[in-house]
C-alpha cells in the first residue's frame, strides 16, 4: 500500500531563517508517527505545509495520495487537524460546535447527529455537550476539539502540541482518548516536545532538530542506538578535564555528556556500579551536590544526538488566526 504521508526533500525558508531543512521521511497507512523536538524546531512549520496552510519553499510532499500544493482541496477532504491554538468556538455549546463542523464537509444531519452524539461519549462529554464551551476547563476543550475533529472521519488525524498547556492529569485523560483513535486504524501523526508523550503513544518518533531529522525510528530502536543501559547524573564542583578523563577511564563507562555542572555518565548495570562510581569521585576530593540514576529516555536520544537537552519552556502564546510555525514578524 502507498504511504499515508510522503515527504521529500521540504526544505521552508521565511526570509534568512530555515524553518524544515531538506526534510524527507513516509508514514504507513495506520501508523501513529510522532516529531519530538523542542519549540522552534520546525515541528508546527511542517504540519502546515502538510495540512495545505502554508507552502514549501521547494520539495514535494504527498498526504492521503494528494499533492499537497497541486491539490490542497482533496487533501483538506481526507485529514483532520488539531492545532496548538484552541479553536472551538466559546459562544457555543460544545453540540454547537460539532453540529458546525459537520455542516461544513456537508454530512446529512441524521449521519451528522449519530456521529456527535457516539463522539461526545467517547470522549465523556455527553453530559456537557448543550453549555456553552466558555464553562469547559482546558482539558474538556481539547477533548471537545478531538471529537470534533472525527465527524468527517478523516484518514488522517494531525495533532499538534494536542496537550501544550494542560496539567498533567489532563494530559494523561487526553492520551487515554487518543489510545481509543489509535484503535481505530487511523494514521496519526503527532508533534510534541514532551518525551513521555512520544514514548508511550507513537509506533516511530523522528526527532527534530534546527529543522533537520537527526533520528528516526520506533522508541525502543531510538534508546538502543545510545551505549549503555542506565544514566548516572552526577552535578560536582569544581570539574576538571583530568577528572572527566578519569570518568571515562571507567571499565563500565561507555559515554559522558557535560551539561553546565552536571555529568551525565551513560553506563552498564548503572544500580550495581553507583556505589563504585561515588567512591571513584570520593577518592579523587571532587564534593558532589547530588546523584541520580535513571533509564534511557528519548530525552537521551535527543541529548546524544544534539549535546543538550529538550528544554521544557513555558508554552510560547499563540496567534489565534496565525497559529505557530510563522514567525509574527513574517506572518503580519
Amino acid at each position: 500500500m502507498p504511504p499515508a504521508v510522503e515527504v521529500q526533500n521540504i526544505t521552508k525558508k521565511f526570509g534568512d531563517l530555515t524553518a524544515v531543512d531538506d526534510v524527507s521521511f513516509s508514514v504507513a497507512e495506520g501508523e501513529f508517527f510522532g516529531f519530538l523536538g523542542p519549540n522552534g524546531a520546525g515541528k508546527t512549520t511542517l504540519i502546515r505545509i502538510l495540512t495545505t496552510l502554508i507552502r514549501p519553499t521547494s520539495g514535494r510532499a504527498r498526504v492521503a495520495c494528494c499533492d499537497v500544493i497541486k491539490t490542497p482541496e482533496d487533501v483538506r477532504r481526507e485529514i483532520g487537524v488539531v492545532p496548538q491554538a484552541m479553536t472551538s468556538d466559546l459562544d457555543l455549546t460544545g453540540y454547537e460546535n460539532m453540529d458546525i463542523y459537520g455542516r461544513f464537509y456537508g454530512i446529512p444531519k441524521r449521519e451528522r447527529e449519530e456521529r456527535i452524539a457516539n463522539l461526545l461519549e467517547t470522549v465523556g462529554l455527553t453530559a456537557r455537550k448543550d453549555d456553552l464551551v466558555a464553562t469547559y476547563s482546558g482539558g474538556m476543550r481539547r477533548r471537545l476539539e478531538l471529537a470534533r475533529v472525527l465527524v468527517h472521519k478523516p484518514k488522517i488525524l494531525f495533532l499538534d502540541e494536542p496537550t501544550i498547556g494542560l496539567d498533567p492529569q489532563s494530559r494523561r485523560v487526553v492520551w487515554n482518548f487518543i489510545r481509543k483513535f489509535k484503535e481505530d486504524s487511523m494514521t496519526m501523526f503527532l508533534t510534541t516536545h514532551y518525551m513521555d508523550e512520544a514514548d508511550s503513544l507513537c509506533d516511530r518518533v523522528a526527532i527534530i532538530d534546527r529543522g533537520k531529522i537527526i533520528a528516526l525510528g520506533s522508541p525502543n530502536e531510538l534508546k538502543a542506538q545510545i551505549p549503555g543501559n542506565d544514566i548516572i547524573s552526577l552535578t560536582v564542583e569544581a570539574l576538571s578535564d583530568a577528572f572527566i578523563g578519569e570518568i571515562k577511564a571507567l571499565p563500565f563507562v561507555h559515554n559522558v555528556n557535560m551539561e553546565g555542572d552536571t555529568m551525565r555518565i551513560y553506563v552498564d548495570n548503572g544500580a550495581q556500579n553507583l556505589a563504585y562510581l561515588l567512591e571513584k569521585v570520593k577518592s579523587i576530593g571532587i564534593k558532589m551536590a547530588s546523584a541520580t540514576i535513571h533509564q534511557q529516555s528519548l530525552e537521551d536520544v535527543f541529548i546524544h544526538h544534539t549535546g543538550r537537552s529538550i528544554r521544557e519552556e513555558e508554552a510560547k502564546k499563540v496567534s489565534f488566526l496565525l497559529g505557530a510555525g510563522v514567525p509574527q514578524k513574517m506572518g503580519r
